[in-house]
């Protein structure tokens, strides 16, 4: 008897089976992954509140092994944030050379770096387990009887994890994926195994990295590359960078970092930024250029807690554009005040740069909130006066009135408080920065919550604490990275030679604040500021001090410059941001921008000329403290 099915019809049917098979399988992937999403964005907000939590404690009462403990949950939660930000492919890069690549060639390009980015991380992920294999011994307990080890052990995992997702980023294709990693795997087994000499390959692979770097590897890749190299070359034990990671992201001032940074996005979040927008309009929008000073004001404030990462043109920008349009104010002159008062708040405290240059060379965070607060208003001053000057001679002002100032400041009376909080706390003694962020980080929480009661709830709040964390731990991954590189270089002697060469090839103090500013400007048109002033102000430290520049005038400057990279291409933040909030080109906001670029520089060369501007605040507090 016949087959009722024949041939044909068998291999039809296998491949539906077997395209119904790779669906199933898809979906399952696709599950598993949405599944381990949550549970990380959930660890993550769950870290962020325990931060909140302890450091809060920790300014009524003393736990044993309590700051330990902070200092430790800083540390996972800098790799759970940088697991995050791998994830959406969003890790701190230049990639400079990336754009100018014609489309065809992009393709190999992310190949070559994923493969150099995830060999990186699985050396990194080697290193890590061996450093954690020498702490086993004399692990000690921290507060609540957490076994040190065990926070100490989200180093291997978290940059296993990175290892996978860089390779995974490398192309859309699984096998080049899979080979990706592969390849990363094997070269970091190879090393483990071997015990041939590198050095002759030291020169081939720094210039592997600095290609990489130029593609658009990430920066952490690139800084903990080079330590590697170095390490492996001279066949000393690579364990040492991820010690130094370790005691960077455990300094007991890091913590400072996510608290105020969650109190930010917190109150972005919520609806403070028309709360604020009301009370700026009802005291300032009646008076001509009103609206402008109305934007600069808000922004500054808003970018005082958020870092400056480019939020503030994502929540107030719709609600302000709509504000100098209706007061007939040009488009392109509204786009370019918009765009260029998001970067505006960066020397005011609490904001995020302000504190990581503190930390990163070494200055009290104290003197460094006082140095930044006549800088920053004297730019936000040149901002309004700008802005008024391009007002219209008619904008359809209206007149002023007590009742709704009122109003407005009272409804807003919360969120105003906000920036009390931690200054009152820190220089009225009642706490170290750590409680002090902590509370501040409450502070915004509980508002939002109870007091506002426009404080975001379930999903919505995890992911208002994940996009806070992936910010942090992008951050966190670099700072680290970095350090073991600064190490290496403070025992090669590196920022000695440079500052001796410089004194010889600058002649006055006048000279090299020229040349301060120029390469500053330079850095803030390749890098993000967190990475610039990581990488670039424990080299410039020891520099200025030849010149004589206090440290803390030189934070100040630094960070000046680096405002004005928010507004400079190819890589300033905020033109990016405008671009996509308003949906403009981002040369046409570029273009929009350089009447404000214009103001902001001449702010900075007076920051720059009169070093009183910064220091006469702090001088005169510790004068009036004793």
């Amino acid at each position: 008897m016949n087959s009722l099915i024949h041939g044909p019809q068998w291999v039809a049917i296998w491949q539906l089976v077997a395209h119904w098979s790779r669906q199933a399988a898809c979906e399952r992937i696709a599950r598993l992954a949405q599944f381990w999403s949550h549970v990380e964005s959930g660890l993550l907000a769950a870290t962020l509140v325990a931060l909140v939590g302890l450091g809060t404690a920790g300014a009524f009462s003393q736990l044993a092994g309590a700051d330990e403990l902070v200092r430790h949950l800083t540390l996972v939660l800098g790799m759970l944030g940088s697991m995050l930000a791998a994830r959406h492919g969003r890790l701190l890069s230049i990639g400079v050379a990336q754009q100018l690549l014609p489309p065809e060639a992009r393709s190999s390009s992310e190949a070559y770096t994923g493969i150099v980015s995830a060999t990186v991380c699985a050396l990194l992920t080697l290193a890590s387990w061996q450093f954690v294999a020498t702490e086993v011994s004399s692990s000690s307990q921290l507060a609540f009887g957490i076994p040190r080890i065990a926070l100490q052990a989200v180093l291997p995992l978290g940059f296993a994890v990175l290892t996978v997702r860089v390779a995974w980023l490398a192309s859309q294709r699984t096998w080049l994926r899979l080979a990706c990693l592969a390849v990363a795997v094997s070269l970091a087994a190879a090393y483990a195994i071997s015990e041939a000499d590198l050095a002759p390959l030291r020169g081939y692979m720094l210039a592997v990295l600095g290609i990489a770097m130029l593609l658009g590897a990430p920066i952490f890749v690139g800084l903990a590359g080079i330590a590697l190299v170095f390490f492996m070359a001279a066949g000393d034990p690579i364990s040492s960078v991820p010690l130094d990671h370790y005691e960077q992201v455990t300094n007991p001032l890091l913590a400072t970092l996510p608290l105020f940074t969650l109190a930010g996005y917190i109150v972005a979040a919520t609806g403070a930024s028309r709360r604020l927008v009301r009370v700026l309009r009802a005291w300032a929008g009646h008076l001509r250029g009103g609206p402008a000073v109305v934007t600069v004001l808000s922004c500054a404030f808003f970018t005082a807690f958020t870092g400056g990462s480019g939020v503030t043109i994502l929540a107030l920008g719709g609600l302000l554009m709509p504000i100098l349009l209706g007061s007939r104010y040009p488009a392109r002159t509204a786009l370019g005040l918009v765009t260029g008062a998001g970067s505006l708040g960066v020397l005011f405290a609490p904001c995020l740069p302000l504190i990581l240059y503190s930390i990163v060379a070494q200055v009290p965070m104290d003197e460094m909130f006082l140095a930044g607060a006549v800088p920053g208003l004297l730019l936000v001053v040149l901002a309004c006066g700008w802005g008024i000057a391009v007002s219209p001679a008619a904008s359809g002002r209206g007149r002023f009135s007590w009742k709704r100032a009122a109003i407005a400041t009272w409804r807003a009376r919360w969120d105003l408080l906000l920036p009390v909080v931690p200054l009152v706390l820190i220089f009225g003694g009642y706490a170290l920065p750590v409680p002090a962020a902590a509370i501040t980080a409450a502070y915004a929480l509980l508002a939002g919550a109870f007091l506002n009661r426009d404080l975001p709830r379930g999903r919505d709040l995890v992911a208002v604490m994940s996009e806070c964390g992936l910010l942090v731990g992008g951050v966190l991954l670099i700072l680290g990275a970095a350090m073991g590189l600064t190490n290496l270089l403070v025992v090669e002697h590196v920022p000695d030679r440079l500052a001796s060469w410089l004194a010889t090839a600058i002649e006055s103090r006048w000279m090299f604040l020229v040349a301060l500013n120029v390469f500053l400007l330079v850095v803030g048109c390749l890098m993000d500021v967190f990475s610039a002033i990581i990488v670039v102000a424990p080299l410039i430290v020891p520099v200025a001090l030849v010149f004589g520049v206090d440290p803390v005038h030189l934070g100040v400057i630094i960070l000046a410059n680096l405002e004005l990279g928010y507004l400079t291409p190819p890589v300033g933040l905020n033109l990016f941001m405008s671009a996509s909030r308003f949906g403009e080109p981002v040369m046409r906001v570029a273009r929009a921008s350089l009447p404000m670029l214009f103001v902001l520089a001449i702010g900075v060369a007076l920051i720059t000329a009169f070093p009183a501007l910064s220091l006469a605040l702090p001088r005169w507090v510790s004068l009036a403290g004793g």
